[in-house]
């Protein structure tokens, strides 16, 4: 099952689109829908802020969209329950993987990865209870 999320039409100049997916019981904090597929502006706030308004588009600083602002943008939006189990200050939590079409996000550059149109990023978690 796929969700879709995309930003009002009237915010976005240029979009991409990503597939995100959630594994290893990361899911549940997420709706437990493993499989998400968004729609991202190009162009965001330097400081991942994902209240997007018209500061955005008239000349507040930005930056391409990349890994770190989509970080902020799932907790914001797509988060059910417990962000401190998916980041800790600005980035994922020790504990969970992500891979940038199938590459380990360190050889990647990890946050700071500028995402392209059509990028799949996935998030495993590799904790688990006993």
């Amino acid at each position: 099952m796929w969700s879709n999320q995309t930003f009002p039409p009237t915010l976005i100049m240029s979009s991409i689109t990503l597939r995100v997916e959630f594994g290893g019981g990361f899911e549940l904090l997420f709706s437990n829908i493993k499989q998400h597929k968004l729609t991202l502006p190009s162009i965001v706030p330097s400081n991942n802020g994902t209240k997007l308004n018209g500061e955005v588009l008239s000349g507040g600083e930005t930056k391409p969209a990349d890994v770190e602002y989509l970080m902020h943008h799932l907790r914001d939006s797509l988060l059910q329950e417990r962000p401190e189990l998916f980041m800790e200050d600005n980035t994922v939590r020790p504990g969970i993987l992500v891979l940038i079409n199938d590459s380990d996000w360190e050889l990647e550059g990890e946050g700071e990865y500028a995402l392209k149109d059509n990028d799949e990023v996935v998030f495993i978690s590799t904790l688990h209870g006993g």
